[in-house]
């Protein structure tokens, strides 16, 4: 523990931002455990003083004045005492510095052992707030291994390695390593071994980062993303509201030819995106969520439970309701609103019923 040892201490803090204060104070607890376990003493039998302004420490022992010793680590007898000042009592407190060759061995493994998990919690500290403070944003990672037996890929996030689970991953999907990946950060949680990251390609997020990357006026605040819903590599609806008369939302995320959703598009293997205009009148939104079908007539039901009727062309009966339901489905989703789609002729037999109850 000389002025080396400091200089190292100063070292590590600049080069790996660790506290040299942290690592001093862990220092300091673990040859407090160590010096107790060693001379079997208790904490109030070991006085260590570290100072790194004059790179100096001493660890000593403190003894009470008896009159029988039973434990010499702990105690002094009256003539040992007055050995090194004749005003010693029964009862005093006497401080004994402890050798630096009773303490080096200890001190010096005591020191590595700390200075070396203080660097990993201290790296894994920063690693998670390195990775919260990218939480819910969009990421590009680097394809380290592909697990062709699991379905699961690791990633390179630039600082730590992270997996994506065959769940998280678009239907098309294929990696290769060395392949660059955009992936979306869903969350960064502790366990033992440090920071996980969770990341996701299906999530909705990713869908959302991706145009507001895209679109000018989003990340500027012009356009905002009022409402998302997704079935991963198949097909998104977003909807989008202006907070300008003159800037047509729509407009801006499909951008000049399609080219700014035509990027988001190909980025996620071909899913398809309905940019819809959003507006507070129900009717209004869900008629227009309801694209590429047509719609002729939206009726709310029940608010409360938010319930409606849509009434369709004929033709566009299946257009509307999609393969399996799933352009009703994300419509439901996006709106908040549970859909009866109707077609305009009404179902059969449905005109008899409705006579017969009258």
């Amino acid at each position: 523990m000389n002025a080396e040892f400091f200089e190292a201490l100063n070292l590590l803090e600049k080069e790996r931002g660790i506290s040299g204060e942290y690592l001093l104070e862990k220092i300091k607890n673990a040859l407090m455990i160590a010096v107790k376990k060693d001379y079997d003493v208790e904490d109030e039998n070991v006085q260590i003083d570290i100072d790194p302004v004059t790179a100096k420490f001493s660890v000593s022992l403190v003894q009470d004045v008896v009159e029988e010793v039973v434990n010499p680590h702990t105690q002094l007898s009256l003539a040992e005492a007055q050995e090194r000042r004749k005003t010693y009592n029964i009862g005093d407190r006497v401080i004994t510095p402890l050798k630096t060759k009773e303490i080096g061995r200890i001190a010096a493994q005591t020191a590595r052992h700390v200075i070396r998990q203080g660097i990993r919690e201290a790296e894994r500290s920063q690693l998670y707030a390195d990775m919260q403070s990218k939480a819910h944003e969009l990421v590009t990672a680097t394809v380290t291994r592909v697990d062709d037996k699991k379905g699961i890929v690791s990633l390179d996030m630039g600082k730590g390695e992270a997996i994506l689970p065959k769940n998280e991953q678009l239907p098309n999907d294929e990696f290769f390593e060395g392949q660059h990946v955009k992936v979306y950060i869903s969350d960064v949680t502790v366990t033992e071994r440090g920071p996980r990251i969770l990341i996701s390609r299906t999530h909705s997020g990713m869908v959302k980062r991706m145009f507001e990357m895209e679109v000018p006026e989003i990340f500027e605040g012009t356009v905002e993303i009022k409402a998302i819903s997704r079935e991963p590599g198949v097909r998104t609806k977003i909807a989008v509201a202006s907070k300008d008369p003159n800037v047509d939302p729509v407009g801006a995320c499909i951008g000049s030819h399609g080219a700014r959703v035509g990027n988001i598009v190909e980025e996620l293997g071909g899913e398809k995106i309905d940019v819809v205009p959003w507006n507070e009148d129900p009717t209004i939104f869900i008629a227009a969520a309801l694209s590429p079908a047509k719609v002729l007539k939206v009726e709310v039901l029940d608010e409360e439970s938010r319930a409606c009727r849509v009434t369709v062309p004929d033709q566009q009966l299946s257009l509307a309701i999609g393969n399996k339901g799933q352009n009703a489905r994300l419509c439901a989703r996006l709106t908040g609103y549970n859909i009866d789609i109707r077609p305009e002729s009404g179902y059969y037999g449905e005109e008899e019923e409705s006579a017969e109850e009258n």
